[in-house]
């Protein structure tokens, strides 16, 4: 039993109400959607009023149906798949060359001697400008939008594990020294979760920057995915159909970044400190 002057109250009660105040919705979590769905307000009342022409931008209400009609007819759903694909590809092969540059550069004097300074200089190139020697380079068909969407990947992963790889304890090797660990054994027990933090950190960077480039990539005489369904809008001024194909790279980059969260709170919990919540 707790008690207060005039006041008992059972043992665990404070407990249990407090677990409970922390699962309601807090007002500020409320308050995140205020604003959002204002402007999604305005924006129909702009439209339905005439003061938003509809060539100028579709109305929520027209976006809402036409997404249905090209979820319908199968458009967007191939253009996802289509534009997925690249994406994972481009993903892939981005991480591959970041883990590997990152490994023999954070790990070797040497090695950052020869892979640093290269990568270095790929990181100050804007991205966008390689367009033009990418389709001379590769032509116009898939390997220059996966390639752009890799080399997009690169360096923010490549960043983050070099600098993860430098942060390990010296300290720490030496231990591992003295109890002769074996190189796997120093791969579990040492590397992987010292450098596994700054990875993840740097993987979520590179998806948001792999999204960005494939909206670039898909501009590349595309004949499918979300680039393509966008372009054919604009050329017959469907604005609709252009916030939609919009609306879909936002969907799949949050619900990726999404599961790379999910993922890094499932590896990292082990940081968590006993008895947290």
């Amino acid at each position: 039993m707790s008690s207060t002057p005039g006041i008992t109250v059972p043992a665990g009660t404070l407990g249990t109400s407090r677990r409970r105040l922390l699962r309601r919705p807090g007002r500020p979590a409320l308050t995140r959607w205020a604003t959002p769905l204002a402007l999604l307000a305005l924006w129909q009342l702009l439209s339905a009023t005439g003061v938003l022409a509809e060539h100028t931008l579709a109305s929520p209400t027209t976006i809402a149906t036409t997404t249905w009609d090209l979820i319908d007819d199968g458009t967007l759903p191939q253009a996802l798949w289509v534009s997925l694909r690249r994406a994972l590809l481009g993903l892939l092969l981005g991480s591959a060359v970041a883990v590997a540059a990152a490994t023999v550069s954070g790990l070797s004097r040497t090695g950052e001697a020869l892979v640093d300074p290269t990568l270095q200089m790929i990181r100050t190139i804007p991205l966008f400008g390689l367009v033009p020697l990418f389709i001379l380079w590769f032509g116009i068909g898939e390997l220059p939008k996966i390639l752009l969407v890799a080399l997009g990947v690169v360096i923010p992963l490549y960043l983050n594990l070099h600098a993860a790889f430098r942060a390990i304890d010296p300290e720490l090797t030496e231990v591992a020294t003295t109890l002769k660990l074996t190189r796997a054994e120093r791969w579990r027990h040492l590397i992987v979760p010292t450098v596994l933090p700054g990875a993840l950190v740097g993987f979520r960077q590179s998806l948001g920057i792999a999204w960005l480039s494939l909206i670039v990539g898909e501009q590349i005489a595309a004949d499918a995915g979300l680039g393509y369904m966008i372009n054919n809008a604009r050329d017959f001024l469907q604005t609709d159909v252009i916030v939609v194909g919009l609306l879909a790279y936002a969907v799949l980059g949050l619900v990726t970044d999404a599961i790379v969260r999910v993922a890094e709170r499932r590896a990292l919990r082990y940081r968590e400190k006993p008895g947290r919540a």
